[in-house]
């Protein structure tokens, strides 16, 4: 059974359990596995992002934010989910935060933005509903987890711990893993502080700084 229907299964029922139930009868979906199989191709993953209307975000988004640059880039950095601004452009990480993230890229990696591969793992802003968040993140998942196996990066930059714990389930406290390297299939994980943390805590822009050059000598290796 592939990801994607494993995910609208899982989606539905933390839907029904959020709303009391405890058991059900209840067949929550017939998708078949030739249905539920995304495509292996960007721009074809692209458009069934676009047009996705597999939970509530797709209701109040204004544009969803796939994610741009090389596809075939050796790193990927991955927040958890779009800003005000990246969902009213339907790119990601622009405003302060993209600025933010396009030096760290630029003027320590020396690598140029587009050179590289960004996105979120939520490909919609979210709202604020501790009902859906849960749904929200394992319809979204697979999405993200076909974009790593189609880029296929040497390293992936996981921006802020939710985006981590995400990809990986690991709980710990982005203090606790960051500075340390995280074997993920065919890539490596080198967790950091999200833009938007650095631009409110600029104290923490050295460590971000030694896991770039971390990023830089991984990549020259």
């Amino acid at each position: 059974m592939k990801r994607l229907h494993n995910a609208l299964l899982l989606k539905q029922l933390l839907i029904l359990k959020q709303l009391g139930f405890k058991y059900t009868h209840t067949t929550p979906s017939k998708l078949q596995d030739e249905q539920a199989e995304l495509p292996n191709d960007m721009k074809a993953l692209k458009i069934l992002v676009d047009h996705c209307q597999l939970c509530e975000l797709s209701k109040s988004r204004q544009k969803s934010v796939f994610g741009e640059g090389n596809t075939n880039a050796d790193i990927m950095f991955i927040g958890e989910e779009p800003s005000a601004t990246e969902d009213s452009t339907g790119r990601p990480f622009v405003g302060r935060s993209g600025d933010m993230l396009t030096k760290m890229i630029e003027n320590v990696l020396h690598i140029s933005r587009a050179n590289v591969y960004i996105t979120n793992v939520l490909k919609c802003k979210s709202l604020d509903s501790k009902i859906s968040v849960s749904a929200e993140i394992v319809t979204c998942k697979p999405y993200i987890l076909k974009q790593i196996e189609l880029i296929k990066p040497k390293i992936i930059v996981t921006l802020g711990i939710s985006a981590l714990r995400i990809l990986t389930d690991n709980q710990d406290s982005l203090e606790s893993v960051r500075g340390h390297e995280i074997k993920y299939n065919d890539s490596i994980i080198i967790p950091t502080y999200h833009p938007i943390y650095l631009l409110r805590n600029p104290s923490a822009k050295k460590e971000a700084l030694e896991d770039l050059l971390r990023v830089k000598e991984l990549l020259s290796s």
